[in-house]
């Protein structure tokens, strides 16, 4: 595998494992594929922040220029104006407008699409998130048909409700059981949702389809929207 340097003085190697990890960069979490220091430290980094790049625009903020910065500026407490989440490593800013996003919230595909649904990134959303129940609280992903909607931010709060339990329990078999305590809480509130609106053969179908967005936000959020990961989280749904 390629190494490569950065600023920290590891040398990292891209590397791929199923187990979450927090990223040493942004300070967020990670799961996938990262890169990971060659030595003996547990130095890992999402590729964005393995990679990041000197500036970028987004389509969300057409007069915005954003930098790539090591840490946020400043001295008062940042927010990232995707996920609402605070900004505590490394961060992408717009000197213009003070805007600041995580490496990967930059990094949001702006349309999934695994053949079967289509789900669009917006910067606000009127309809309710499916978890939370309120409006234009971040950034969202929602279906095609707009029948589904989630929070960028509620997201990350499912994730992190758990996520030292998550962390702590990589280093074995049982990270996969802790895990799944935090990801059926939207599933449950999605099937519950969609039973009050339709019959149980529709609901369960509806149920499914909303599963199915879920896994392929959280893929994005993580960092890393691949297929593999997408198969993982839905094994951890189904138990």
């Amino acid at each position: 595998m390629k190494y490569i340097e950065i600023s920290h003085a590891h040398n990292l190697k891209l590397e791929y494992a199923e187990a979450p990890f927090k990223c040493e960069g942004c300070k967020e979490a990670g799961i996938g594929s990262r890169y990971k220091c060659g030595g003996a430290c547990n130095f890992e980094l999402h590729t964005h922040c393995g990679m990041p790049s000197p500036s970028i625009t987004h389509p969300f903020y057409t007069k915005c220029s954003f930098q790539f910065m090591s840490r946020p500026p400043g001295q008062v407490a940042r927010y990232c104006n995707a996920c609402q989440k605070d900004v505590a490593g490394y961060v992408y800013h717009c000197r213009l407008c003070g805007f600041d996003l995580h490496p990967c919230c930059a990094k949001l595909p702006m349309m999934i699409d695994d053949g079967d649904i289509k789900l669009f990134l917006y910067k606000k959303v009127g309809a309710a998130c499916h978890r939370c129940g309120r409006k234009g609280r971040s950034w969202s992903y929602r279906s095609s048909c707009k029948k589904y909607n989630l929070h960028v931010a509620c997201v990350k709060e499912m994730l992190v409700e758990s996520w030292h339990d998550i962390y702590y329990g990589a280093r074995g078999s049982n990270y996969t059981r802790k895990l799944e305590g935090g990801i059926p809480s939207l599933r449950s509130t999605l099937q519950t949702h969609n039973h009050k609106k339709s019959n149980r053969g529709r609901a369960e179908k509806c149920c499914e389809v909303a599963g199915l967005a879920l896994q392929f936000v959280i893929s994005a959020v993580l960092g890393d929207p691949t297929t593999l990961i997408v198969a993982l989280i839905g094994n951890l749904m189904s138990k």
